[in-house]
């Protein structure tokens, strides 16, 4: 064998092994697979993954949150249509139907075009990219970040801030961010920051830690609050569910007392909890109706 020959086949193989190493090409994302995504990271690169099973609430099903949803609807409709929009922060109680609405709101608009990407809290840092594969994108996408908080100097903090506002490059047109939270503010606030505050003359200074904390929750342009709701509520939106489920019986005295109790060992009347009341009772009904059948 020759040099040549020899030289060349220790590219080719010096070659093999490189290739062997790098990443693989990242997937074109099928747009058409589905109305939600996620944004996953794959053999060192980000993807954009389309969710085969979406949860298909409707808006009707949402109840005792009259005024949030007629709020975010209004800036969604705003947004699909091409009009200047928000993004938007729904904060409150856990359970209340802030992650709910966002997806309601995707059924409801997405034969008009709206597209929803789901980005975890690690992931954050990776929204520049995210939004520059869309950019082009004719649909008209929510960036979904869910269950939002952030401890003191996390990297997502910062990427967060920039691509909601404040970065030399502005997001496009075509997406808007709305991320849910149970914190206003979004970072732990502590007691030693209250005594940071500075007096000038009757005016009150929050520290630069609190500023800085408040200065994302600014950067959205709609707030949509979340409360806990009352008994009431609460035994309404277990009747609606149990509907869902054709379980018959509704508001029945049972069927409430039964309802109040899996609050009470819960903690908790939210949407949430009557949700898994019901399909715990409906399952129960539906399995009892059918022993009866068979006998």
């Amino acid at each position: 064998m020759t040099d040549a020959a020899k030289l060349i086949r220790q590219a080719e193989t010096l070659l093999a092994r490189l290739e062997r190493r790098l990443p693989a090409e990242t997937p074109a994302t099928d747009w058409g697979a589905s109305i939600a995504f996620r944004w996953r990271e794959k053999n060192g690169r980000g993807v954009i993954e389309p969710v085969r099973h979406v949860h298909r609430i409707a808006l009707r099903d949402l109840q005792g949150i009259d005024a949030q949803k007629a709020l975010v609807e209004q800036n969604t409709r705003q947004f699909v249509a091409g009009y200047p929009a928000n993004n938007v922060l729904l904060t409150g109680a856990r359970g209340t139907g802030k992650s709910s609405l966002i997806k309601a709101l995707l059924n409801k608009y997405a034969g008009k075009g709206l597209r929803l990407i789901e980005v975890e809290k690690h992931d954050l840092v990776d929204l520049p990219d995210i939004v520059d594969r869309i950019a082009e994108r004719p649909e008209r996408f929510v960036l979904y970040c869910d269950d939002l908080s952030f401890e003191a100097d996390e990297p997502g903090f910062k990427a967060l801030k920039v691509v909601l506002d404040g970065s030399i490059a502005a997001a496009s047109d075509n997406c808007v961010i709305y991320a849910t939270s149970n914190r206003r503010h979004l970072m732990p606030e502590y007691m030693q920051e209250n005594l940071d505050y500075k007096h000038v003359g009757e005016e009150i200074h929050p520290s630069e830690t609190s500023e800085e904390k408040i200065s994302l929750s600014e950067r959205f342009g709609v707030w949509a609050s979340f409360y806990p709701f009352d008994q009431d509520d609460y035994l309404r939106i277990v009747a609606v569910w149990l509907e869902h489920f054709k379980t018959p019986g509704v508001r029945s005295g049972e069927v409430q007392r039964a309802a109040l109790q899996w609050a009470l060992q819960r903690g908790s009347r939210s949407g949430r909890v009557a949700w898994q009341f019901a399909r715990d009772w409906a399952g129960k009904a539906r399995m009892k109706a059918e022993g009866e059948r068979r006998k």
